[in-house]
């Protein structure tokens, strides 16, 4: 399936895209708010500014995704593999990100209030001035994690 199909398919009602592979699909400013895309290949996928909220992307592929400035409020990222994504600037409050591989991701000037990171992999993550208020960090590995306020974690 490509972007527009996808989209097209989201337009007309469809919300249920599980085990979709959208491999470097441009989906720009994309809505898809309650979507499920459970288990989708989104490698390297251009998510910028799209309307994720509350969207299933429970053991997703997202690496090297771009998913700057997008709102992931609610969303379920459970497992997800997000190694080297980009969440610059991105919404993730009250999200689920427990068990997610986010090592090398960059979430400075993200919105992670609420969030679970329980288990969460942050090695190497970027977090400069994100928000981590009422976050769940527990067994998550910040190893060489960069925090909010610039110092690394060792």
């Amino acid at each position: 399936m490509d972007a527009n199909e996808l989209l097209t398919r989201y337009a007309a009602g469809e919300r249920n895209f599980r085990d979709t592979d959208l491999f470097r699909a441009n989906l720009f400013r994309a809505n898809l708010a309650g979507a499920s895309l459970f288990r989708a290949n989104l490698f390297r996928a251009n998510l910028f500014s799209a309307n994720l909220i509350g969207v299933n992307l429970f053991r997703s592929c997202l690496i090297g995704a771009n998913l700057s400035g997008a709102n992931l409020s609610g969303a379920n990222l459970s497992g997800a593999d997000l190694i080297r994504a980009d969440l610059s600037g991105a919404d993730l409050s009250g999200a689920d990100l427990s068990n997610a591989d986010l090592s090398g991701a960059n979430l400075s000037h993200a919105n992670l209030s609420y969030t679970d990171l329980t288990k969460a992999n942050l090695l190497r993550a970027d977090l400069i001035d994100a928000n981590l208020v009422q976050a769940n960090l527990d067994g998550a590995n910040l190893k060489e994690t960069i925090m909010p306020d610039g110092t690394k974690h060792r």
